[in-house]
């Protein structure tokens, strides 16, 4: 696991770019975090550094949103999904056991278990009004490679 805090919105935006920059298709980001903890924020800076034209918003109401770029973008928020089922209606499994796209999934940890191997987990903490700690941690030989390219700090 690898821990870092952000004292503005300027210092998640350059994680996730970092993040955006290194990360591969097929991999499965799994934001965690009290409401208004930056899950969008670092979601929309992916998506910029990935060269996504469209405005990235928070698919609460729609469930996901399918972001084109240099590779697309499926991004989830299953804070209104109660049930296992729920995903098999919006088809969750296919997104993100693609290999096309990466997955940003809001309010993962509802659904930890239906998650792919290479998911990389991100976790949001609030310090403080503009402070957070956002840490990285995951299983997989793609999600392994994201968390050790952080660490070496690579900008």
């Amino acid at each position: 696991m690898i821990s870092f805090t952000t004292n503005s919105e300027n210092e998640t935006e350059k994680i996730a770019a970092i993040v955006g920059k290194h990360i591969k298709r097929g991999t499965t980001l799994a934001l965690m975090g009290d409401l208004g903890a930056g899950k969008t924020l670092f979601t929309k800076h992916i998506a910029k550094t990935l060269e996504v034209k469209s405005e990235v918003t928070s698919p609460t109401f729609n469930l996901m949103n399918v972001y084109e770029g240099i590779c697309p973008i499926y991004h989830f928020d299953l804070y209104r999904l109660d049930n296992v089922s729920e995903l098999y209606d919006i088809g969750f499994y296919e997104y993100v056991e693609s290999d096309e796209g990466i997955s940003v999934i809001e309010w993962a940890d509802k659904f930890r278990s239906e998650l792919p191997v290479n998911t990389v987990n991100v976790n949001f903490e609030v310090l403080d009004e503009n402070s957070r700690r956002i840490s990285f941690s995951g299983k997989g030989e793609i999600a392994e490679d994201l968390i050790e390219m952080l660490g070496k700090g690579i900008d």
